[in-house]
């Protein structure tokens, strides 16, 4: 294994890779051909896998690759070339320093995802503070800052249409960014419509079975098992489960929120019900279950990234993280607060901190933390296509 692993080592100096990759990139490409190599963590996760049906690899390879990595850090724990081996292949630290380039690259505008990068935490805070900043001015304009109580109506705040078209715009911009983003990083990774036709015809057969699985590795979070259902390292070796599930409250209580507003509108305009709702009404009740989670999922995941082994990651980007993190909890406290004072004279004061920061959790989403689940989705698809093609190598445990 140790003259294998060194040929890979030799090897990698003929492929000239720093004339075409960046130095993250190059990384990601040196550790790969080690792995290849050595195959110990074969089994872990998606990444393995993947690699072994790879001898050289390209730039949309580390791209691919960092974005299949959900960085449990089971890998660098197990490696027997982890610093402060010579080789020092830290797995999970090479694709995270390469996974956030993906986020800028492929952002579009591209300038937003470049200034997002560079201060992620304080664009986040200062736009959410600037926003709800504007709102409450336009209200104390009007002269409604204070108010006698309105029972929770919000629409004697804000007319309905004027929210409407707003978050409207601000959401399908959101959704526009991402979507031109995901769709030029599949397009440099997805699996080729051409060649071999063979090939062709297994990818057509693939599509559907692959989609399903992926959403099922989505919405199980699979890969945060650390390759064997224990959990990922944190602080240390040890396996935990916490992080797994902290993700999943975030996720799910993102969806449920979403739900709530989506509930909102039928009822609105299918069933002529307008706000304010009940405390027991559905928008109301998936609401606060989807609150719950987005307090609960956001504090555990801050907490873990405070406390996690700087091995594991790119400190480069705490800002980043934490500022989405700390975003998606201030939209639940707020949104708790509001829901808790709507039929207090302070209804107006938190309706416009509420919606400010949920405008600036909105027009973040394409530039931060958030892209990493709609990337690695994109990958979970490229991987659940690719495993059912022949492996024209023939090598790898596959």
């Amino acid at each position: 294994m140790q003259r294998l692993t060194d040929l890979a080592v030799q090897n990698h100096g003929d492929i000239d890779l720093v004339s075409v990759l960046s130095a993250d990139e190059a990384e990601v490409a040196r550790v790969m051909q080690i792995c290849n190599a050595c195959r110990y963590c074969e089994g872990f996760c998606a990444v393995f896998p993947a690699m072994t049906r790879r001898l050289e690899f390209n730039q949309a390879d580390t791209h691919y690759l960092a974005n299949l990595c959900h960085n449990c850090g089971s890998c660098l724990h197990a490696c027997q070339y982890a610093p402060p081996h010579e080789f020092a292949v830290n797995v999970p630290q090479a694709m995270a320093k390469v996974r956030v380039r993906t986020y800028q690259e492929y952002a579009w505008p591209a300038a937003f995802g470049k200034a997002y990068q560079r201060a992620g935490l304080t664009v986040a805070w200062a736009l959410a503070g600037g926003l709800s900043l504007f709102l409450i001015l336009a209200i104390a304009m009007n002269g409604r800052l204070i108010h006698a109580p309105l029972k929770g109506n919000f629409y004697a705040i804000f007319p309905h249409n004027f929210l409407a078209v707003l978050f409207s715009i601000v959401f399908l911009y959101a959704i526009l960014a991402l979507g031109i983003g995901v769709v030029r990083f599949w397009r440099e990774v997805s699996p080729s419509s051409g060649g071999d036709a063979r090939d062709v015809a297994a990818i057509a057969k693939a599509r559907m079975p692959a989609a399903a699985e992926s959403v099922s590795d989505v919405a199980q979070l699979r890969y945060l098992g650390g390759g064997h259902g224990e959990g990922c390292n944190e602080e240390d070796d040890r396996f935990t489960l916490w992080r797994r599930r902290f993700h999943h409250f975030t996720l799910y209580g993102f969806l449920l929120c979403f739900a709530a507003t989506c509930v909102a509108t039928l009822y609105h305009y299918l069933l002529n019900l307008h706000a304010p709702y009940d405390l027991t009404s559905l928008p109301v009740i998936l609401g606060s279950l989807g609150g719950v989670g987005l307090v609960i999922g956001p504090i555990g995941l801050l907490w873990l990234n405070i406390n996690r082994d700087p091995k594991h990651g790119d400190s480069a980007q705490h800002g980043m993280d934490r500022g989405f993190i700390l975003l998606l909890l201030l939209v639940s406290a707020t949104g708790f607060a509001l829901l808790l004072l709507r039929d207090t004279s302070f209804m107006a004061l938190w309706l416009a901190i509420h919606l400010g920061t949920v405008m600036a959790l909105f027009l973040t989403l394409p530039y931060g933390k958030f892209a990493h689940g709609i990337f690695r989705s994109a990958a979970l698809l490229k991987f659940n296509i690719e495993k059912r093609m022949p492996n024209r190598l023939g090598l790898g445990g596959e």
